[in-house]
């Protein structure tokens, strides 16, 4: 049957459809995209580069071939379906063949059966993941000054951040104090005009600036009075990622009076450009994700930063590297782009993952070696531990403690609930002022409609001494982070602790037959809570890191690749912030914040990945990617194995051994990636066998994602040349081949291993000579001893007689023939 008569039947059908509710879609079509197009169709030459690299999307093959794209795509639909009862939102022709549109399901249904058509998916939504680190990494003296200084690290890099838009008048992104930028001539991306102020996004330091909202406009979520229809931040998340990898160096951190530090990115001389597809309500859709992708590739960003994770897929996805989102991001690897991603937020429990796929860079959150902690000392001589960035009470004086509920208005008391002391009108100020007011922290402070920073004003409007916030009940798993604040203000976390401090309260206030308080006769002090502790026992897996194994499938089926792929700081960093930023209601109309996740994770490495980027032009994302984690630490400060956060009983936490399914190889060692001695290269072709190599996947859909057939499909998936080795199903004895690349001079290296005693694991050949630029294949072979039912871990370490070591990570699991 042909389009034309197809589409007659069809129009017949469907004009007498009263259609369903418009749901978003996205539809993926037969024919290469631009990065994989190498000729055949008549009139149109081939637009793929030999290799994986960039491609020249001026040249009038690719504008040509891309156009033609686009016309077969709005032909099918106004073929298939009356003018005005669908609306395409975006062509995506550069990196996946398709488009994104907004029907009735009746309309994708027809769209399924459609020639030319190789997929239909409902659209789905992704979420955010939400200034010592530099020190902490070793920048400042190991990194910048073989780069020319921090006032070159970074130079002609592009970032690109797909995220929640960008501040520009941030200090962290502004011209003054910095050197003039040149032009970037490999980068050719927009800069969008703020639509009130009239003013351009970009000013040298950021180069393009564009938004994405017709997904989130089609399903009626958008609201531009909150999330602005331009690149403006309107959440803060976007702003603090951009800084973390790019921000400008030595940036005072001042929030109520103090400095906390100076905030620099890791590749302060790195471009930015913005790529707004996440808001601060919704989040974002994938429809507006993959064009944002699809764009800054287009454009020529050297690294793409996605501190953002996919909410459960549609029903019909099932391979977790097989969707129109990873698709994109393969496309992306293969015109050279170097695509870091947080791994996820659902630590510590396993096989939480939100990014999956072994050419991205899926990044782990550490806590670093920075902890603030502060005290309550009491009439009694205890001393309560708790968080709080603020300053103390006045030295070797205490102060009289009032609680709320004994101190409110007598006509509030129906109105509202005061303990959260979120409203200063509630409450009597004459009893307040000069005393410390007690407060209780409840659900709401979780959800955001109570915060610390209106604590503070309270009490600072009452004339209080000071602030102390008690927790009472809390459900495993929350997350308490110190909050700067601009009077002495104390969170007592732990409920133990929250209960001496009422029962010493009780004691000593006396009450009249009415529970009304004759006296308040407890009293403290608060500690100084401004100045951090630094930790030997840094770095440690956070405890909402995501973990490993990966999964290969939505049914939890474990995948032959290890993530996360490597760790770096995500704890309490301190980075630029939105004014409008609603993301963390404790920084409301601040300039900066200091927020947790693996979103603050994954720019470390964008940032860093950039310097290797400076340093080696010339190397493919699987490269930088390898150098990054074959030179990466699985030891602490104190030279002791990696610890991770773990529950232990319902509430508390405590800390484990880490493993490879916590860390990925290991902790960033930002100066030995620079100079990592040998790779482990990898390419698109390499991908695709990988896919075709993984049990259960239909050939089929990897041919709708990815345009490659596969020509057989023997060999394992744990053959992929990528710097771990991953077998989730080791049963007797496997062979696993991998090669390595000398990327410096002549150079001997002496293989070892080592392994869990269930596994035996050996190594050939036991030692090799690699010339520079020569590459070696060597082999390393698993055999099962014995059964346990778990993952075993080792590695293999190659040793250089130049002083390089190259160390990968090796996890399997045994099962009987």
């Amino acid at each position: 049957m042909t389009v034309m008569e197809f589409s007659c039947t069809f129009f017949v059908l469907f004009g007498l459809f009263v259609f369903g509710k418009a749901e978003l879609y996205i539809v993926t079509m037969e024919g290469e995209p631009v990065v994989s197009y190498r000729g055949g169709v008549e009139g149109f030459e081939a637009t793929a580069a030999e290799s994986d690299e960039k491609i020249d999307v001026t040249s009038e093959s690719v504008t040509s071939y891309s156009r033609h794209l686009e016309k077969k795509h709005d032909m099918l639909l106004g073929l298939l379906f009356e003018h005005g009862t669908y609306e395409k939102l975006y062509s995506y022709r550069h990196l996946i063949n398709g488009f994104s549109v907004h029907i009735s399901p009746e309309q994708a249904e027809a769209l399924r059966r459609a020639p030319g058509v190789k997929s239909v998916e409902r659209d789905w939504k992704v979420r955010r993941l939400t200034t010592h680190t530099p020190q902490f990494l070793g920048l400042p003296t190991g990194v910048w000054p073989t780069g020319g200084g921090y006032d070159r690290a970074g130079e002609d890099i592009v970032i690109g951040f797909v995220d929640s838009g960008i501040y520009p008048e941030h200090p962290s992104f502004s011209m003054h104090n910095t050197d003039p930028y040149g032009p970037v001539p490999h980068y050719r991306g927009k800069c969008e005009v703020d639509p009130n102020t009239k003013k351009s996004f970009c000013n040298g330091k950021i180069v393009g600036a564009q938004h994405f909202a017709a997904a989130a406009i089609a399903a009626g979520a958008f609201n531009p009075a909150i999330d602005f229809a331009s690149p403006l931040d309107g959440d803060g998340h976007g702003s603090h990622t951009a800084a973390i990898a790019a921000g400008n160096n030595g940036i005072p951190v001042r929030m109520h009076g103090y400095e906390f530090g100076k905030a620099s990115g890791m590749a302060p001389r790195a471009r930015i450009a913005v790529y707004k597809a996440l808001y601060r309500i919704f989040g974002g859709f994938v429809s507006d994700v993959v064009a944002a992708i699809e764009q800054a590739v287009q454009d020529g960003v050297d690294i793409l930063n996605l501190s953002v994770g996919a909410n459960s897929p549609p029903a019909t996805t099932r391979i977790t590297f097989l969707n129109p989102f990873d698709a994109s991001l393969l496309s992306a690897v293969k015109a050279g782009v170097f695509v870091a991603q947080a791994a996820g937020n659902g630590g510590p429990f396993p096989k939480t993952m939100l990014s999956y796929s072994p050419w991205i860079a899926s990044i782990a959150a550490a806590i670093d070696d920075r902890r603030y902690k502060n005290h309550l000392t009491l009439g009694n001589g205890k001393i309560l531990p708790g968080i709080g960035l603020s300053p103390a009470t006045h030295l070797n004086q205490s102060f009289t403690l009032v609680a709320a509920n004994d101190v409110m208005l007598d006509s509030s008391v129906m109105k509202y609930g005061p303990t959260d002391c979120q409203n200063p009108d509630v409450l009597n100020k004459n009893l307040v002022k000069g005393n410390i007011l007690l407060c209780g922290y409840s659900f709401n402070f979780v959800v955001c409609t109570a915060s610390i920073k209106k604590v503070s004003e309270t009490a600072k409007s009452l004339g209080a001494a000071g602030f102390v916030l008690a927790v009472e009940n809390v459900s495993p798993g929350t997350k308490f982070d110190p909050v700067p604040v601009g009077i002495p203000g104390i969170l007592i976390t732990d409920v133990s602790k929250s209960m001496d401090l009422i029962d010493y309260y009780n004691i000593s206030t006396s009450r009249d037959w009415t529970g009304r308080v004759r006296n308040f006769k407890a009293n403290g002090n608060i500690g100084n809570g401004l100045m951090p502790i630094l930790y030997k026992s840094a770095p440690q897996v956070a405890l909402f890191s995501a973990r490993g194994p990966d999964i290969k499938d939505y049914s939890f089926q474990d995948a032959d690749v290890l993530k996360p792929d490597i760790l770096a700081p995500g704890s309490l960093i301190w980075a630029a912030w939105s004014p409008n930023g609603t993301d963390e209601c404790n920084f409301l109309g601040e300039e900066f914040a200091m927020i947790s996740g693996t979103s603050m994770a994954a720019p470390h490495i964008s940032g860093i990945a950039a310097l290797v980027k400076q340093k080696h032009p010339h190397w493919s994302p699987a490269a930088i990617k390898s150098a990054l984690m074959t030179t990466s630490t699985t030891l602490d400060r104190a030279g002791r194995p990696l610890q991770a956060m773990q529950y232990s009983g319902s509430e508390t936490t405590m800390l484990v051994t880490a493993t490879p399914f916590d860390y990925g190889s290991g902790h960033v060692h930002p100066s030995a990636a620079l100079d990592p001695g040998l790779i482990f290269d990898a390419g698109y072709e390499d991908y695709v066998r990988f896919l075709c190599s993984t049990p259960g996947i239909d050939p089929h859909e990897i041919r709708n994602y990815t345009s490659a057939s596969c020509n057989s499909t023997s060999g394992y998936a744990s053959d992929l040349n990528s710097p771990s080795i991953t077998v989730s199903h080791l049963v007797g004895t496997r062979t696993i081949t991998r090669t390595v690349t000398n990327v410096a001079e002549e150079e001997t290296y002496v293989i070892s291993t080592r392994m869990a005693p269930e596994i035996a694991i050996e190594a050939s050949p036991p030692a090799m000579t690699l010339l520079p630029g020569a590459s070696r294949k060597f082999l390393v072979t698993l055999t099962v001893r014995s059964l346990t039912g778990s993952y075993s871990f080792g590695e293999v370490l190659m040793k250089g007689s130049r002083g390089h070591k190259v160390r990968i990570p090796v996890v399997a699991m045994g099962y009987q023939h």
